[in-house]
């Protein structure tokens, strides 16, 4: 297939076009084919490229004479959709003059656009934000939905069970993702009426291309039982943040207690190659790049405060989606899932 085509917001993310071009450049150091259409002011980003000479070749720019600020809200956002660099990226993946779209920028404008520009896939009445985390088994675990839908039926979840798990199959190569439903205990009778149904939908068709396992609460996320995490939006993003949050408590705990005393700070130097790798599992940049499901076009979200590191493996992210055509496996497992849900229709002799 051609090489991919990435549009990046260049004017999202706290470091702005430094950080974001500085990514793309050790993107494109990783994976030479990479092209871009880098989006944003055209002064600040040509002198950025005067850096990256490399980048500067496999680049063009489209100039965006608005930014879509922290403080917009996604009202806001849309209507300024034709003028920011953020707008106008998304529009290039809906015109498929790009494969994907990245941005470091606010995440509710970002989902807003998205959804409107580019509509959903065919069975899918919700997009969902998923990411991948680290786990403590072979394998990272995909989660979803992370804070695109506070309120889910259903029917959502099981869209967002689908989803997760093609996600999986592409960017963890793993043939049938075991995908669990994040409740308040691991017994099917818990929960509220929407898991107890999804998980009923998710038992009655056993040839999903996934390996249903139920329930999973929130402590199990990280230690490598499964390699789906599904949730609504609202309990998914609370369930990050305290994962997220526990992370930087004991980085920091550990950090004090190895400068607490000379024994400790020797304990430390014995300790160090443990810790580096601790922190390089840890590390928010190494797991960069969440993404919006179920939208008819792939859009990669950047953490706001990455550094170079992890804005270039929110690129990598979304090249490899691009690659492996993940939405056409989406449409086709939920193409699959719906025939297999339609009841047969009567024949035409059959009684009354």
């Amino acid at each position: 297939m051609d090489a991919p085509r990435i549009a990046i917001d260049a004017m999202g993310g706290d470091g702005g076009a430094a950080t974001m071009l500085a990514g793309a450049a050790l993107a494109l150091a990783r994976s030479p084919d990479l092209r871009f259409l880098i989006v944003g002011d055209e002064a600040a980003i040509r002198a950025e490229l005067a850096r990256h000479k490399a980048l500067a070749a496999a680049s063009d720019i489209l100039h965006a004479p608005d930014t879509i600020t922290g403080d917009d809200k996604p009202s806001q956002a849309i209507r300024r959709a034709k003028t920011t660099s953020m707008g106008l990226a998304i529009q290039a993946v809906k015109e498929r003059e790009v494969g994907a779209a990245v941005s470091a920028g606010n995440t509710g404008a970002l989902m807003a656009m998205a959804k409107l520009a580019l509509r959903t896939l065919p069975g899918i009445d919700r997009p969902a934000l998923a990411a991948i985390m680290p786990t403590l088994g072979e394998t990272d675990v995909v989660m979803l939905d992370l804070g695109a839908n506070t309120e889910c039926d259903a029917n959502n979840l099981v869209q967002f069970a689908l989803m997760g798990a093609a996600y999986a199959r592409t960017a963890l190569d793993i043939d049938r993702p075991r995908t669990a439903l994040l409740n308040i205990g691991s017994e099917e009778l818990k929960g509220t009426d929407e898991l107890k149904e999804a998980v009923a939908k998710l038992r009655a068709h056993p040839s999903l291309p996934l390996e249903f396992v139920g329930n999973i609460e929130a402590d199990r996320i990280n230690r490598g039982t499964v390699d789906v995490v599904v949730s609504d939006g609202f309990s998914g993003n609370i369930a990050l943040k305290a994962v997220e949050g526990t992370a930087r408590f004991v980085t920091d705990l550990l950090r004090r207690s190895f400068s607490s005393s000379v024994r400790s700070k020797l304990g430390f130097l014995i300790s160090r190659p443990a810790m580096h790798l601790l922190r390089v599992h840890l590390d928010p940049n190494n797991h960069n790049g969440a993404v919006f499901l179920g939208l008819n076009g792939i859009v990669v979200k950047s953490h706001g405060s990455a550094d170079e590191k992890g804005v270039a493996n929110a690129i990598a992210v979304a090249a490899k989606l691009v690659r492996d055509d993940l939405n056409h496996l989406i449409a086709e497992d939920m193409a699959d899932y719906r025939a297999a849900s339609t009841p047969p229709a009567a024949s035409i002799g059959s009684a009354a």
